[in-house]
């Protein structure tokens, strides 16, 4: 997705798309809320679309090191709106008249945003307050890393009401528990409590919920105190060891060891180890 070429710096903003999704940036560290807790952050269209759009723009905003995807109140994200499903089977609604065709490329181009968290160049951190299912634990997969408050919830929940899976957590949970344990829980849509999820490899640490915020914001710190190229090329090193044979992932390694060679935060970690003192990384 990101070629070896510099990228432009874009347009930047600190705007909501919507207040369905609210933006912040602070220290580097980017936070987009989803904010629907009414409805466990049920996602809306217009969260979908501003999700993309803003995941977009923040892979590319320079001064953005960390992006943090959390929700508001004691939800992470409980996915589709289900509501909104019924009145659609019962023929109803705008989403009614849609060829198939159309209805598949606007879904498609919703759940781009699952790519960016995945394949952007800089560390992406879900903070899961609590429940996340459906299309919200993809979210959640689909983040470099996640923390959790312990009595935190997760379930694919797509086979109780007759779906397959959307937002690539099959993807996902097949590369974090194995293929058989993601088999087991998008057949059974089983929830899993948040001792069995840090147990399974679905999510990297755990927080008492009136911890959470704080455990997260020093997480988040420590993620954007880290060298960012270098970061974003582990990234893509790792990404393409999880699809490419041994020959590739070389090849890889060795075009983003000599890139990292010639960054600041390289030069300047080397001399900060000859002079025997802690590196200070600049992200560049």
């Amino acid at each position: 997705m990101f070629g070896d070429a510099p990228l432009p710096p874009p347009p930047y903003t600190e705007t909501p798309m919507t207040q369905d999704l609210l933006e912040s940036v602070d220290g580097g560290i980017a936070t987009l809320t989803m904010n629907r807790p009414d409805s466990r952050n049920a996602l809306s269209r217009a969260m979908m679309t501003g999700l993309a759009e803003s995941l977009a723009r923040l892979a590319l905003a320079p001064t953005v090191r960390v992006v943090v995807l959390t929700g508001a109140g004691r939800a992470f994200c409980s996915g589709g709106d289900v509501k909104g499903f019924a009145q659609r089977a019962a023929g109803g609604g705008a989403d009614a008249q849609p060829s198939f065709d159309e209805k598949v490329t606007d879904l498609r181009a919703r759940m781009e945003a699952v790519r960016w968290l995945h394949e952007m160049p800089k560390p992406t951190l879900a903070v899961i307050p609590g429940p996340a299912a459906g299309a919200g634990l993809s979210l959640a997969l689909a983040c470099d890393l996640r923390i959790a408050a312990d009595d935190a919830k997760f379930t694919t929940a797509f086979s109780k009401i007759g779906l397959s899976g959307d937002f690539g957590g099959s993807y996902f949970l097949s590369k974090l528990v194995g293929a058989s344990k993601a088999r087991e829980l998008y057949f059974t849509g089983r929830v899993v409590q948040a001792d069995e999820a840090l147990r399974l490899g679905m999510v990297d640490r755990l927080s008492p919920y009136d911890g959470l915020a704080e455990a997260a914001g020093a997480y988040a710190r420590e993620l954007a105190s880290l060298p960012t190229v270098a970061v974003g090329y582990m990234k893509r090193n790792l990404n393409v060891a999880q699809r490419a044979g041994l020959a590739e992932t070389l090849d890889s390694e060795a075009i983003h060891m000599i890139r990292t060679f010639e960054t600041d935060d390289h030069k300047g970690a080397a001399k900060a180890f000859v002079e025997k003192r802690p590196p200070t990384f600049s992200g560049r």
